[in-house]
Parts: structure tokens; sequence; C-alpha cells
């Protein structure tokens, strides 16, 4: 289990994560976000218990997506499969995720709710993840914002698959700060 906790003046996030069954326990305040957050920790097969308070809805959710972005990114397998692809229809919207997790950040969306949009790209660039994300049909934003959070959860899911092996021409990436 990995632990991260963000505190700010404005909030305080506390996260703990692990690969697992999908299991989690999330409150945001914010009861909408709550199910986003569970919908994707269910969809990634994440264990996730995630506690957070803020001053505004959007500082909350920002350090949210930040203090997640930074624990998942802790949880990728060195030897993970890497890629991951899922198109997910919810009544009238179809969304398509696709990702990559050998970090590097990347995110091209967009979502039609600027605050979701912005939670995505700060997840992304703090899990260190590339995420294209392309809405394909759909008006109603509940529907379109859900889907995306599943699809973005099951890509997740398939490429922090342990392949056994480091799945790049590149071999292990190793960063030495002297």
């Amino acid at each position: 289990m990995t632990t991260i906790v963000r505190e700010t003046k404005e909030t305080k996030v506390t996260v703990e994560i692990a690969l697992g069954k999908g299991l989690a326990k999330v409150d945001t305040g914010l009861p909408f976000f709550d199910h986003m957050l569970s919908t994707f920790a269910r969809y990634a097969g994440l264990d996730l218990t995630l506690h957070a308070r803020g001053d505004l809805r959007h500082h909350l959710m920002e350090d949210v997506a930040i203090t997640l972005g930074t624990a998942v990114q802790k949880v990728i397998p060195a030897t993970a499969a890497r890629y991951g692809e899922r198109t997910v229809p919810m009544d009238d919207a179809l969304v398509q995720a696709v990702i990559d997790v050998a970090g590097r950040f990347y995110y091209r969306g967009p979502l039609r709710n600027k605050l979701y949009e912005h939670v995505m790209r700060s997840f992304c660039e703090h899990a260190k993840v590339t995420l294209h994300l392309r809405i394909l049909r759909g008006k109603d934003s509940h529907h379109v914002t859900e889907a995306a959070f599943k699809a973005l959860g099951m890509a997740l899911r398939d490429a922090m698959v342990d392949s056994g092996v480091v799945f790049s021409t590149k071999g292990a990436v190793a960063l030495e700060v002297k």
C-alpha cells in the first residue's frame, strides 16, 4: 500500500493506493467527484482510500488529481505492459481512452466540463502518463464524464499489467541526480 499526503493552505488530501480488486472508499465532500473517483478505481483495479477537504471546489479537485496521479505513478510496475486502450459506451456517450504509462506526460482531450478537463490534465501530469481522450459521441455531460473515467480506468488497468520485461527499445531508463 502506498500512501501520499498533500497539504497546502487550501487543501488536505490523503491517498492510500495499491494494485488490487478495485475497492474504493472516497470522501471529498463532492458526491459526483467521489463517484467518478470510485468508478475510476474500480475499473482500474486499484484499491483506493481517499479523503480530501479544501476551501474551493477547484482547489480541492485539482489537488486530489495531483495527489492521485502521484500515487498512481508510484504503483505502476517497472515492467508494466505500458499501453492500454478502451472505448466505453454509456447511454448516449461513447468515449475512448488511449494511455502510455512510460513516464512521459502528455494529455490530449478535451472533456466538455473545464474542471474535469483540468482534473484529467493534472492527473496525467503527476502520474507521468500520456493520455489521449476522445469523445466520439454524447451530449449528456454526466454520461460523457463517467464514460471517460471508466475508459481511463480500464485502459490504465491494461497498461499496468506486469509483463515481466521492460517494454521499450530503450530498456530501463535510469536518472541520477548529483
